[in-house]
Parts: structure tokens; C-alpha cells; sequence
């Protein structure tokens, strides 16, 4: 299955309980952290939710 580089490019600063979580929940802790995860629906969701935050790209 493909894999997605996703990087948190904003901080937490003046977000929603709900974003946070939702980037913690990614695995995200801190700007310019960067996770690999499976694409799959329940991460296109997230990713979704809080896409202005993130960049996401696909990894090799």
C-alpha cells in the first residue's frame, strides 16, 4: 500500500481542540515534524480535517 509524508507546517497556536488532536493523533507534536503513515481512508479523514496545516506528499 502507499505510504504519505505528512509534515505539520503551522504551529498550534489559536487552533481548535479538535485540530489538535487531530494532528496529535497523526503523530504530529511540533512544526516541521514529519510521520509516514498508510493512505487510507480513515487517514485521508485527517488529513482533510486539518489540511491547511499539513503538506503532504507521497513517499517512495
Amino acid at each position: 500500500m502507499a505510504k504519505l509524508e505528512i509534515t505539520l507546517k503551522k504551529s498550534f497556536i489559536g487552533r481548535t481542540k479538535k485540530q489538535i488532536d487531530t494532528a496529535k493523533a497523526l503523530g504530529l507534536r511540533k512544526p516541521n515534524q514529519t510521520v509516514v503513515k498508510e493512505n487510507n481512508d480513515a487517514i485521508k479523514g485527517m488529513i482533510r480535517r486539518i489540511d491547511f496545516m499539513l503538506d503532504v506528499k507521497e513517499a517512495n
